[in-house]
């Protein structure tokens, strides 16, 4: 997720070693756009606490409010969605595949 505006860089289509990115405390961060990269340097962690509990669903790729999401458990992990019943229904069907989506 863009650190700055909150899209998902998977939903974009931005591959992981194409995106523009900033090491900020240590952590290596991607954006959607070197733009938004340009933001964040000035104001890192009001951006980082806009987003902060926000997720990406693995299924259809929305972002949400984490506060707004439904959870299931998958091998350990709680995985979140956002909260139409089919994107759990279709991760249940293939959900290494969409975890690693995900992961980009």
């Amino acid at each position: 997720m863009c650190p700055t505006c909150g899209c998902s860089l998977v939903r974009l289509g931005i591959n992981p070693d194409e995106a523009a990115s900033y090491e900020y405390e240590g952590r290596k961060l991607l954006f959607c756009c070197q733009a938004c990269a340009d933001l964040f340097v000035e104001r890192p962690e009001q951006y980082l606490d806009e987003i902060r509990d926000w997720i990406v669903c693995p299924t259809c790729l929305a972002e949400k409010p984490k506060h707004l999401a439904v959870t299931i458990s998958y091998e350990g992990q709680q995985v979140y969605f956002c909260r139409c019943p089919c994107c759990v229904d279709a991760f249940r069907k293939r959900p290494d595949e969409l975890l690693e989506r995900l992961a980009g």
